[in-house]
């Protein structure tokens, strides 16, 4: 294929042996991926105008929530004679 004759391309098992420096290559310029000849992936830099909204801070929520005053089994156990 003619639209991808700029990009590097390797095969799976490159990108399984050594994938920490392909994708440093992939942040730099496109490295495309294929599986026995087949092309199936491309790696390529990442666009920081595509990126969407973070994550919420979910240990701060964590950290928010009233802790129990007591054993989680001791609650459980009286959780249970409750029901």
């Amino acid at each position: 294929m003619c639209h991808n004759v700029h990009m590097k391309t390797i095969s799976i098992r490159e990108l399984h042996l050594a994938t920490g420096r392909w994708v440093r290559h992939a942040a730099k310029e496109p490295v495309v991926v294929t599986d026995r000849g087949r092309e199936v992936a491309a790696l390529q830099p990442l666009d920081p105008s595509q990126l969407g909204q973070p994550l919420p801070d979910r240990e701060a929520r964590i950290r928010k929530r009233t802790r129990l005053a007591t054993d989680s089994m001791v609650y459980q156990t009286e959780m249970r004679d409750r029901a």
